[in-house]
């Protein structure tokens, strides 16, 4: 890890913290992270990338680690994020970058390129498919339609109740949880019961693919800040779906390839398979390659690192 160096930015108004990976002057590569991840999840795709001549960009994302957590739920819009990673690009003095992301820096690498293609020379996105704006109904309610009041994004809409239900554990636990799971249902807790039952599996063995270090390094960071920040952009899912109506069926016109595990539970939700196999490319027109990974969940960049450095690497490649 000592390739990978540290610096604080000052960006869209927040401090963020930045790790990079290779040399000043390669063709830059930005990875996204997702919830409850930070830039370390992307640790071992920043070390092969830069070893094959890119340099590596990965942000903790506003309100995860060492960046700044604006407090009110409405600071984590799509547009504020979107908006933090322009400024970073222009902090760095980058003007267009290769896009990677997973999980919630999916979504924002979506959108990332919808707002702002001039930005992004390619994108490689991961466990987390394009999700058209739907203009008649709003994003939470959508989820309830679709899975109940249980369904995980819709618990985690009342400020409070998630933070308890974490801190009802130690911090190592929650992360194990989260990382180590395979289980490929949509995440449903019924509403009468707390949200600490997700933490009161038996404990298990951590697979080969994470260390007992790796989980020690999450939790020393989410010790500090806590789970509002991320749980932050599950709060403001509406109010993103307000402030992009106009872009309501616009395209992602830049050359993508997406990653997806069959054991994810984003691939489980109702249409994402057949979304994947039919209407992918009416709204990714550039959409070039799609790759199912058999027998790998959701957590696929430490899952099966190596590999899917090959997938980003062969495709960044080609421009």
């Amino acid at each position: 890890m000592d390739q990978i160096s540290h610096k604080q930015l000052t960006v869209n108004g927040i401090s963020m913290h930045v790790a990079e990976a290779g040399e000043a002057s390669a063709p830059p590569v930005l990875f996204l992270h997702g919830f409850p991840e930070l830039w370390y999840s992307w640790r071992h795709q920043m070390l092969d990338v830069a070893a094959k001549g890119y340099r590596a960009v990965a942000p903790d994302l506003r309100g995860y680690g060492d960046t700044d957590s604006p407090p009110p739920p409405a600071g984590y819009t799509l547009l504020h994020i979107v908006g933090d990673l322009v400024a970073l690009l222009d902090a760095l003095g980058l003007e267009q970058v290769f896009l990677v992301g997973h999980d919630w820096g999916a979504i924002i690498a979506w959108w990332f390129c919808l707002l702002r293609p001039d930005r992004i020379r390619a994108l490689v996105n991961t466990s987390v498919i394009f999700q058209p704006r739907n203009p008649n109904v709003k994003t939470i309610q959508g989820y309830r339609d679709a899975f109940g009041d249980a369904f995980y994004m819709c618990r985690f809409q009342e400020v409070g109740k998630a933070e308890a239900a974490f801190a009802s554990v130690d911090t190592k636990t929650v992360m194990a949880t989260f990382l180590t799971t395979t289980d490929p249902k949509p995440p449903c807790i019924p509403v009468e019961l707390g949200l600490d039952v997700l933490f009161k599996r038996p404990a298990v063995e951590l697979p080969p693919w994470i260390s007992p270090e790796d989980i020690s390094y999450y939790a020393s960071k989410f010790d500090k800040t806590g789970f509002t920040g991320g749980l932050n952009y599950y709060r403001q899912m509406d109010l993103s779906w307000e402030l992009t109506a106009p872009w309501t069926g616009a395209q992602i016109k830049v050359p993508v390839k997406f990653v997806i595990g069959d054991l994810d539970l984003t691939y489980s939700f109702p249409g994402v398979e057949e979304f994947i196999n039919g209407g992918f490319k009416k709204y990714v027109p550039l959409l070039e390659e799609i790759v199912v990974m058999e027998g790998v969940g959701h957590f696929l960049n430490e899952e099966v690192p190596h590999e899917l450095s090959q997938h980003i690497l062969t495709f960044i490649n080609k421009f």
